[in-house]
């Protein structure tokens, strides 16, 4: 829905996208699903995991909400070296707090990308951990799938995780079957 009425936006004022700016309203649209996804953690919760190997709820949905993060880690660095880290993870304690970092990493990245150029979506970017090289991609490849789609695809496992704990899962391109009327019973439709 919200892509139909950027492309309506745009056809109506003969307008191209450049790249940055299509990354924005990409950002802009899955930040609002995401953010409806993070309002809903029951944080109360946060120890639970579906399976030994799975991530605790609390870990998956703070994880969700500093993915926007590595679009400006990204753009602003040539590359993670994961054997120089002191990384700590976050495990937000309310939704607000995962709410608020949520919007924090959203609004970061936003503005990196408004002062980003085409040529600095070119730029190579690199992920290592020491001297194994994972890759060397360009910054628009990354973005795109280490950090758009990885968001994406924890929002998914998040849904899963609130619909086994039988919490109502928000409508990401539409309704979801919590959000939809209860059909009813063809003897009572007559």
């Amino acid at each position: 829905m919200i892509f139909k009425k950027i492309m309506t936006y745009l056809h109506k004022n003969n307008k191209i996208m450049s790249h940055n700016q299509a990354l924005i309203a990409e950002l802009k649209a899955e930040a609002a699903n995401t953010r409806k996804m993070l309002e809903r953690v029951p944080t109360e919760k946060n120890d639970w995991k579906p399976h030994t190997k799975s991530m605790s709820l609390g870990r998956l949905s703070s994880h969700v909400a500093e993915l926007p993060g590595w679009i400006t880690m990204t753009m602003h660095t040539d590359g993670i070296d994961f054997s120089k880290m002191d990384y700590k993870p976050f495990i937000a304690e309310s939704n607000e707090a995962l709410v608020a970092l949520h919007d924090k990493n959203v609004a970061d990245a936003i503005t990196t990308l408004e002062n980003a150029t085409d040529a600095d979506f070119q730029q190579p970017w690199t992920m290592r951990n020491g001297e194994n090289i994972y890759f060397t991609l360009p910054k628009a490849v990354v973005l795109r799938t280490w950090a758009y789609n990885h968001m994406y695809h924890h929002r998914g496992q998040l849904s899963g995780y609130l619909r086994t704990l039988n919490i109502p899962v928000p409508g990401m391109y539409g309704p979801s079957a919590d959000e939809m009327p209860v059909p009813m019973e063809p003897e009572m439709a007559n």
